[in-house]
């Protein structure tokens, strides 16, 4: 017998892959077993125009009634520009059609920047974020209330759930016995922004692993996802007079991600402070990882009780130290592996999070 309806309602799609779709996918399949069928539907706004697409879920919102429709949002789902002002109409529709509504947060801040423009677009998102808490039922963000500027943290409709890794749990995929069979330490990096700010990314990488390999022999790097073939020819150049063996290996099917992660034994986190939210950061958790990364805005538990190894920017050659520390003591590395191991069954996976959405969805019945 099927269960009860969830429709997740998503905007134009991200490319070369859409995290947010996988994360609704596992997150449907996880609430099987509380008995909730969801199903992955898209506003085609950036194909067939914002009039056709409208009307287009007006017809579809008909058969709605009661039922939930979890709403996902990042700025550039609902605008090539990220300014998502047609976003509230998304919402009202839905709402007049007898849905019950939620949305999920993915963005949980509006974007930052110091240009005029930059000013301009986080006001407008600020002003989308805040009508669409106020129209939905239930607002679910992926990072702590306490740390979002805008949102009260008692906010009587908004709760949290983190998000999870967009693979198959690592137990099920792949055993972690015999990593560095061949004597080499594995430290991976998965995704690498891109522009100017993956140039600095790379810079940070590259300085923590020569640093690392004048002390250390035998590393593997590992380099996979968004942007690392085009960090490739930078990186070869910059490690060529090491011994560290390179691997950069593109966008993976998330079976390889996992492979490609839990074959390693640290991960490095270099974009951006660490979250609930960072999915790429998460997934080193959810494979049993060391994780090296920084504090920032949004870093709360239950992030910081994964094995997290911090460094801090700000200190001119921290993170080469820290990862230093993570591959020299066995016994240091061993005990954050197993803290990422009892975080990711208590926090991250997918069941945990499903059970979440479960009580939440439960409770606004």
């Amino acid at each position: 017998m099927s269960g009860q309806r969830i429709i997740s309602l998503l905007g134009r799609p991200d490319k070369p892959t859409d995290a947010v779709e996988e994360y609704c996918r596992y997150l449907g399949q996880a609430l099987e077993r509380h008995g909730w069928d969801l199903s992955v539907g898209r506003v085609r706004w950036d194909e067939n125009g914002w009039g056709s697409a409208q009307r287009s879920l007006q017809r579809h919102a008909k058969r709605w009634r009661e039922t939930w429709v979890l709403v996902q949002y990042t700025a550039l789902a609902w605008s090539r520009r990220g300014l998502p002002l047609r976003f509230p109409r998304i919402l009202r529709i839905l709402k007049s059609a007898g849905a019950k509504v939620g949305v999920v947060f993915h963005d949980v801040e509006p974007f930052y920047g110091n240009r005029v423009v930059d000013r301009l677009r986080r006001g407008a998102q600020l002003r989308v974020m805040r009508e669409a808490l106020r129209t939905a039922d239930i607002g679910i963000f992926t990072v702590p209330l306490g740390k979002l500027s805008w949102v009260k943290p008692h906010s009587g409709n908004a709760v949290f759930a983190p998000v999870g890794a967009n693979f198959p749990t690592a137990s099920d995929a792949v055993s972690r016995n015999g990593i560095a069979r061949d004597g080499r330490l594995g430290i991976a990096v998965f995704g690498i922004t891109g522009g100017g700010w993956g140039r600095k990314e790379v810079d940070e990488i590259v300085e923590a692993v020569r640093f690392a390999a004048a002390r250390v022999k035998e590393l593997r790097l590992i380099v996979l996802g968004r942007n690392s073939k085009d960090s490739e020819a930078e990186l070869r150049k910059r490690l060529a007079d090491t011994s560290v063996e390179l691997h950069v290996l593109g966008v993976l099917p998330s079976e390889d991600v996992v492979r490609s992660l839990a074959n390693s034994d640290v991960l490095l986190f270099v974009r951006g402070h660490i979250s609930t939210r960072r999915g790429s950061a998460i997934a080193g958790i959810a494979c049993g990882l060391p994780v090296i990364a920084f504090e920032g805005p949004e870093t709360a538990p239950p992030i910081t009780e994964a094995g997290i190894a911090f460094y801090s920017p700000q200190r001119k050659g921290d993170l080469g130290e820290v990862l230093l520390r993570v591959l020299q003591d066995e016994y240091y590395r061993t005990s954050l592996a197993q803290k990422s191991w009892v975080a990711q069954q208590q926090y991250f996976s997918w069941t945990a999070i499903a059970k979440k959405y479960a009580e939440f969805l439960k409770d606004k019945r």
